[in-house]
């Protein structure tokens, strides 16, 4: 229930019991006690009640928690579904191959400092820039209250995507000019036509 949560959007607990496969006063009791952990948040809006993840801190630490949940004595072969696996989104940021491929590129087009120890990132005079252009107001991102910008490790890929308040800004700005589009009951997130030339164009980076 945690992980269909991740896509952002608000679910009822009738439609999270169907996704657990579990009774709907199996679902309430479960949702009751992530509620108590502050794992999840509840809204009402009439007589619909509406769970959602409890916040971006929230998200990160299920992201990583499928890291640990591998085998590391086994070679890495991904389970993820294909269309999960090539793009989907994390919360408010973009994971999966197009997320990883998109902080590889922008470390070696000089843009992303490398990560420090806490993986920590930050955006270089020519990063700035270029997502200045973009549509990013990149000072602003760095007033809000939030990591600026960090190496994610990818759940389906094992290597970074980009995470934090310039990732989330960047999701925006491909959603809002329409190189993605987001399927409203799934995570996955599907790369247009118009997109991928637009990638190739101002990244170099083919999908």
């Amino acid at each position: 229930m945690l992980y269909c949560l991740l896509d952002g959007h608000a679910r009822t607990a009738t439609e999270l019991a169907i996704i657990g496969g579990v009774s709907p006063s199996t679902a309430s009791s479960h949702l009751n006690q992530l509620m108590v952990q502050r794992l999840v948040r509840l809204s009402a809006q009439g007589k619909h009640r509406y769970y959602s993840i409890a916040g971006r801190d929230v998200a990160a630490a299920l992201e990583a928690l499928s890291v640990l949940a591998g085998e590391p004595n086994r070679r890495f072969a991904p389970s993820t579904p294909t269309a999960l696996r090539a793009a989907r989104t994390c919360y408010d940021h973009i994971a999966g191959t197009l997320g990883v491929s998109l902080y590889d590129r922008f470390t070696t087009l000089g843009w992303l400092s490398s990560a420090s120890r806490d993986n920590q990132c930050d955006l270089t005079a020519a990063g700035i820039k270029a997502l200045e252009v973009l549509g990013i107001d990149v000072a602003a991102t760095r007033r809000l209250r939030r990591r600026f910008a960090y190496a994610c490790v990818d759940w389906s890929e094992r290597r970074p995507h980009l995470g934090g308040a310039l990732a989330a800004g960047l999701l925006t700005v491909a959603l809002k000019r329409k190189w993605i589009a987001q399927e409203l009951d799934s995570r996955a997130l599907r790369v247009t036509g118009f997109g991928r030339r637009e990638l190739v164009t101002r990244f170099g980076l083919r999908i």
